[in-house]
């Protein structure tokens, strides 16, 4: 029977959509999709997979048990704006022109690594705290909160303009990420970035979460009343300490009325109630009001005034973060449900670390290890071992470069970072870095931290307050606290002139500039 040609021809026609479609599928499947969270201001102390017994992240520890984590994650500068232009640029803040948190516009006309991803095919996301005051390019979809954002029934900018969502914002972002995998284009690989607000100041927990911890008493850390004894003039000076600077109401929460009118307000502190429902602020009231009526009758004083601000503070701070750890589960869950868990590579991280109560002070900032040092974890199933952990020097300007090896994407030559990828696999390479550089901008402003940069090998730590003209060096073998400076004691001259000549070529290497220092 001679089958009529209009008929051969639909199904030539259909043989080659169809054939198509698997090179698209095989394409996409071929290729990694990518999951990367990060939080704001989450210090590795509180994440339980790394030791400490403050609280219990089971969702996050989940990852590090089918994955890697990573003990000696550094970022390039310890502050929000910087840290993020360093990730998706993969270069320093005088390369990528964000340099701190005030006026800079993130200049999107640059190479980022969601960009390039973009580039090669992959379908990008950005959803959550953007903060980098520019709109973002090389998404295909962004969804952002305005600057800082609020925790309660938030506003979120995308292409269209700003809208108010109604719930609390750590679930919201998550939200918006998994219906944006629900209708992406499944013939590409996708990469979303789904960036907490949270555990950012002023920690505003879930409504659920607001009696979390309540039984519990938390020790104040080994150095939190630190004296600064062996510290430079910039330790002394800092506005950062938990007994001195957290402010009674925005951040204390002592008073659930007006603030004074000398207290620092944005648009979460009274303020607040504007943007909670009548059921949460009766929830809130609930929650706040006993504690400190109890408070307000123990009249604390000196050093146990100082410790119930410290509970106060670490208190709230726990409870953010356990909604940020139910979010990791619910899109691990997704992607177990969707079949898609086996080839996403997932990341968590922050955007630096922060302190909680080391040396007596909270927010970051200062290259000492709580704040120089962030979470890292990635889980990669067939690619990472299970249970890994890693002591290399790894830096946030890696993460980019490394996402962009994972994807066969060539990686542009003026990004400064390197592709972990041998790590993950492994197979750390000889020649991989015994050095990371620091360098914080800012200076005076309302933490009042002296601008410094530094240089840390696997042992010690040199910072130079380079407005002061003052040396700090730390034995982190000796001195993991690093409480004794011994910069000047004879003893140390040799190590002490290795890290400062190390610290010039670190300089150099970076292409960064330092006023007054003449490096050779």
């Amino acid at each position: 029977m001679k089958i009529p040609l209009r008929y051969l021809f639909v199904f030539a026609s259909v043989l080659f959509l169809v054939r198509c479609k698997n090179k698209q599928e095989t394409k996409s499947e071929s290729l990694p999709n990518i999951i990367f969270i990060m939080s704001d201001d989450h210090g590795y102390q509180a994440i339980s997979a790394y030791g400490d017994s403050l609280n219990h992240t089971p969702n996050i520890d989940a990852l590090a048990k089918e994955g890697m984590l990573f003990n000696c994650a550094f970022v390039n500068n310890s502050l929000c704006a910087p840290s993020r232009a360093a990730i998706l640029t993969g270069k320093y803040s005088n390369m990528n022109g964000i340099k701190g948190n005030g006026d800079e516009v993130f200049d999107g006309s640059q190479n980022t690594f969601p960009k390039l991803l973009q580039q090669a095919g992959y379908q990008t996301a950005m959803i959550g705290k953007w903060h980098l005051v520019s709109k973002p390019t090389g998404f295909d979809f962004w969804n952002i909160l305005p600057g800082q954002g609020d925790y309660y029934n938030p506003d979120f900018i995308d292409s269209t303009g700003t809208k108010r969502a109604e719930g609390y914002v750590t679930d919201l972002t998550t939200d918006k990420a998994i219906n944006w995998l629900n209708h992406r284009d499944t013939s590409k690989p996708f990469c979303v970035l789904v960036w907490n607000k949270a555990p950012h100041r002023d920690w505003m927990s879930a409504i659920k979460y607001l009696h979390e911890f309540d039984s519990v008493k938390i020790p104040v850390p080994a150095t939190f009343f630190d004296d600064y004894a062996t510290r430079t003039r910039a330790v002394k000076e800092q506005k950062m300490e938990i007994s001195k600077w957290l402010a009674p109401n925005y951040d204390l929460k002592e008073n659930l009325g007006i603030p004074k009118a000398t207290e620092r307000l944005d648009s979460n502190w009274m303020g607040i109630f504007g943007r909670l429902t009548p059921d949460e602020q009766k929830a809130f009231i609930a929650a706040y009001t006993p504690k400190n009526d109890a408070f307000k009758k123990a009249r604390l004083t000196g050093k146990d005034l100082a410790i119930w601000k410290y509970e106060r503070y670490i208190k709230d701070y726990l409870r953010t973060i356990q909604s940020v750890d139910d979010n990791v589960g619910r899109l691990m869950d997704y992607l177990k449900e969707k079949g898609l868990d086996k080839n996403t590579i997932v990341i968590y991280t922050s955007d630096q670390g922060f302190y909680l109560g080391e040396h007596g002070w909270f927010d970051k900032r200062f290259m000492y290890e709580q704040s120089f040092r962030t979470p890292l974890i990635v889980r990669w199933p067939d690619v990472i071992k299970p249970e890994s952990v890693n002591n290399d020097m790894v830096m946030n300007l890696d993460i980019g470069e490394t996402l962009l090896d994972a994807a066969h994407v060539t990686i542009p030559a003026d990004m400064q970072g390197r592709s972990m990828l041998p790590i993950w696999q492994g197979k750390t390479p000889d020649d991989w870095r015994k050095y990371v550089y620091y360098h914080y901008y800012e200076s005076g402003g309302e933490h009042n931290v002296g601008k410094h940069i530094g240089v840390r090998s696997d042992r010690y730590k040199l910072i130079y307050y380079y407005e002061n003209g003052d040396w700090e060096l730390y034995d982190l073998q000796k001195d993991p606290n690093e409480l004794n400076n011994v910069y000047g004691k004879p003893e140390y001259k040799s190590v002490r002139d290795s890290m400062s000549n190390e610290l010039n070529v670190q300089i150099k290497k970076y292409k960064d500039n330092i006023p007054g220092m003449d490096v050779k």
